[in-house]
């Protein structure tokens, strides 16, 4: 899958040796195959720009343009051409802003005339609505908030006042509290000599239905793929969720809560207020994390655990008695005749 048409706009085509010149990689292929779109490897069309961090296991098949890093381009890509570049990361990140953007919505017009909007939705003073948004039956969207362009909004669905919404899918019966932010980028960063570059973030937030979003909350869209809400989600206030996070239906979190990206959550999983969930992990369904925990590795379906770093609870409950044990413990006297040595 590449750039959602509803959300971004695409700039090209430009060539696979068009972008080699503008990124300072070198063109192994041909130079002239057209690239206009971005995608993740495996969802990648003909005219998609992907990137391998590394190596692959296996011969790889991609119909579009890969970027890579030298000692992974030898013999297991099959591509229209290849971008070799000593940091991948950052070359993708410099050619992807040459393909797409994100579209603009000017405010000339505060309701955009291009807008769906169903005549039963209730819209406040001083609403935003983009081009082509789509907001459903009986939705309320409340005062100040900003519906960027495409983004949908299910029905009987509510948005708080100065809420901002950006290529997003939101089902029916959602609650989002007032000042919660959706479908703002991510922070994934490239290095390159002494640049650090913000990778674009191409992907989009897919709310399902019945979730709750609590007020002040930040939603990130995916890099490559999608960020997903799973049915019957609650989100207290002031919680984080990272790019391309997949929260399971009826998953549960606390207050200051914040994942990191690509964390994977199953389904029924809670949340203590506070937690904070290290990237690339996996969290199984029904899991339950305490409190202030910091969650450094993957946790097991069912366990719960606690800590900083976290563990299973069992653990956890030892080290605290054992700490409390040493903390009690009374100082042996002194024997005698060793006073004051």
């Amino acid at each position: 899958m590449g750039a959602d048409p509803r959300f971004y706009e695409r700039l090209g085509p430009l060539t696979a040796g068009d972008l080699a010149a503008r990124v300072g990689a070198r063109c192994v292929g041909d130079p002239h195959a057209p690239v206009s779109d971005v995608a993740e490897p495996g969802a990648a069309l003909a005219g998609a720009l992907v990137f391998l961090t590394r190596a692959p296991a296996s011969p790889v098949s991609a119909p579009g343009v890969v970027v890579i890093a030298p000692e992974a381009a030898a013999g297991l890509i099959d591509a229209a051409a290849i971008l070799v570049h000593e940091v991948p990361r950052a070359a993708f990140a410099r050619a992807a802003a040459f393909l797409v953007t994100l579209l603009f919505h000017d405010g000339a017009e505060l309701i955009a005339a291009s807008a769906q909007i169903d005549p039963t939705a209730r819209i406040a003073p001083g609403v935003m609505i983009g081009p082509g948004a789509v907001i459903g039956a009986h939705a309320q969207l409340g005062s100040g908030a900003v519906i960027g362009p495409g983004v949908v909004i299910g029905a009987h669905t509510r948005i708080g006042a100065r809420a901002a919404i950006q290529c997003a899918v939101i089902g029916q019966f959602c609650e989002v509290s007032a000042g919660a932010v959706i479908g703002e980028a991510g922070f994934g960063l490239a290095y390159d000599d002494d640049a650090i570059l913000t990778v674009p973030h191409l992907g989009r937030v897919i709310v399902e239905d019945d979730v709750t979003i609590g007020a002040n909350s930040t939603i990130d869209r995916g890099m490559l793929r999608d960020t997903v809400l799973g049915r019957g989600c609650r989100i207290d206030n002031l919680c984080h969720i990272a790019h391309n996070v997949t929260v399971g239906d009826h998953t549960v979190m606390a207050g200051f809560a914040g994942v990191s990206g690509s964390v994977d959550i199953g389904p029924r999983a809670l949340l203590g207020g506070r937690v904070g969930i290290a990237d690339h992990l996996k969290v199984g369904a029904g899991a339950r994390i305490a409190a202030d925990a910091a969650v450094m590795n993957d946790v097991p379906e069912g366990e719960y655990w606690a800590g900083s770093p976290a563990q299973p609870i069992k653990s956890f409950m030892r080290e605290i008695a054992w700490l409390r044990r040493q903390v009690s413990r009374k100082p042996k006297k002194s024997e005698p005749g060793k006073e004051g040595t």
